[in-house]
């Protein structure tokens, strides 16, 4: 028999691997989970580039003791020892997200309160786009929105494109706030919304589109937005706005949104696939 003589690092390399057992496995899977899951959260997030300087800011202070660099080692020294402070204030908004996420237990909805929610919405919503009536409504999905009802006209109305309008008209006392729909139902109207304070939104949108993106950045919610000025029909989700949207879109997109297209029998949607193919 032969020896084989592998170098140094090689030996050490498989006696660490060898040493390896499934807890380690386990382990490290969990992790890459949890650093996977959170890369999501910040996905297209403000969060993400703060992060981004964040980790500059770190390797900095790794080659700082590398390189015996005193001055600069301190100071990023003194700054590290605060980060977890730091990255709590910074990210507080994105944290609450997430736990939120983490905290709500899915419940199946009703797939008619939906779809006539959906339908009334979009029926109002095109109305007052051609009226250039400004609005802006409000899904709740899964995390709660019983924060920003405070002040608010609570209801308990079934969604109607009658009472929609009402609402919106610009005579009427509810038509600058924002209306909340939650479970199918009509549960506030003047709803005072957190504007967002993102930098990049364009400049030519005005209080009720930064209300409608801001509600979206501390929520999972869904918000539809009609502009008084252009007419257009907006809808936000995750801190981002898509612009100038057909009524037909607006139905395909809170449908998928909402969770309403996934309720529907496979053999329903394969037929709906066929049709647009069709067209």
């Amino acid at each position: 028999m032969f020896a084989l003589n592998f170098p140094q690092e090689i030996e050490h390399f498989i006696s660490v691997f060898r040493s390896i057992q499934l807890k380690d496995v386990i382990d490290i899977l969990v992790v890459a989970f949890l650093i996977y899951r959170i890369l999501l959260l910040l996905q297209g997030t403000k969060a993400l580039q703060m992060l981004a300087g964040l980790t500059v800011i770190i390797l900095l202070y790794f080659f700082s003791e590398i390189l015996e660099l005193l001055t600069l080692n301190w100071i990023l020294h003194t700054f590290m020892s605060s980060l977890l402070i730091l990255i709590i204030i910074v990210f507080q908004d994105d944290i609450r997200k997430a736990l939120a996420k983490i905290g709500t237990v899915p419940i199946a909805r009703i797939q008619t309160e939906y779809s006539f929610g959906i339908e009334e919405v979009v029926k109002a919503v095109t109305k007052l786009a051609e009226k250039k009536v400004g609005a802006l409504i409000v899904f709740e999905r899964e995390i709660s929105l019983k924060d920003y009802l405070e002040g608010a006209v609570l209801l308990d109305a079934k969604v109607s494109e009658e009472l929609l309008i009402s609402i919106f008209n610009p005579k009427s006392p509810l038509h600058d706030g924002a209306v909340v729909i939650s479970g199918g139902k009509i549960v506030a109207a003047g709803v005072v919304l957190p504007l967002s304070t993102n930098p990049d939104i364009a400049k030519d949108l005005g209080t009720r589109h930064r209300a409608g993106i801001g509600i979206t950045e501390v929520s999972d919610a869904v918000a539809v937005i009609v502009s008084e000025e252009r007419g257009e029909i907006s809808l936000a989700v995750g801190g981002k706005i898509s612009r100038d949207i057909t009524p037909a879109t607006l139905r395909k997109m809170l449908s998928q949104l909402l969770g309403f297209e996934t309720l529907q029998p496979w053999w329903k949607r394969l037929r709906v696939k066929e049709d647009e193919k069709r067209a």
